[in-house]
């Protein structure tokens, strides 16, 4: 992931969030509401995996990693925001490449480990400038069939 945007100020919240992305965030010093920081299961870094999928085409586009302050700037801006394990900073996709995601909605799946996030991708979704971080790197696997 290339992008380097400038931080993002936290929209809806004066204080500060008390736990950092390093740790496993207790449901208590989460900006998200208490029902759904307590739901969510983290990491060890205190991250979660977030798929994001095209909402009209259901491509998978990409994966990236949310912290509960990530989560809580998708869900409260409009716009994707991710946690950078390399450089340890929040970077809101398309800040600096123009390729935004708009969300359109965000679920949980059933144990809490997981994000799904549907978007309208504007442009290419990868740091590759493909349309999909999956494009042209498929594997060679021995397929099965159903019954």
């Amino acid at each position: 992931m290339s992008e380097h945007p400038a931080p993002v100020p936290n929209p809806g919240s004066a204080a500060p969030v008390a736990s950092s992305p390093g740790t496993a965030a207790a449901p208590s010093a989460s900006p998200l509401p208490l029902e759904l920081a307590a739901a969510l299961k983290r990491d060890s870094a205190g991250l979660v995996a977030a798929v994001v999928q095209q909402y009209d085409t259901n491509e998978v586009l990409m994966l990236g990693w949310m912290d509960d302050e990530a989560l809580h700037r998708t869900m409260t801006t409009g716009r994707v925001t991710f946690y950078s394990r390399s450089r340890q900073e929040y970077w809101r996709k398309g800040d600096t490449s123009g390729h935004v995601q708009w969300v359109k909605s965000v679920a949980m799946d059933c144990d809490g480990d997981a994000l799904l996030v549907r978007v309208d991708q504007v442009g290419a979704a990868c740091h590759t400038g493909t349309r999909t971080c999956f494009d042209g790197r498929d594997l060679a696997v021995s397929t099965g069939q159903a019954g």
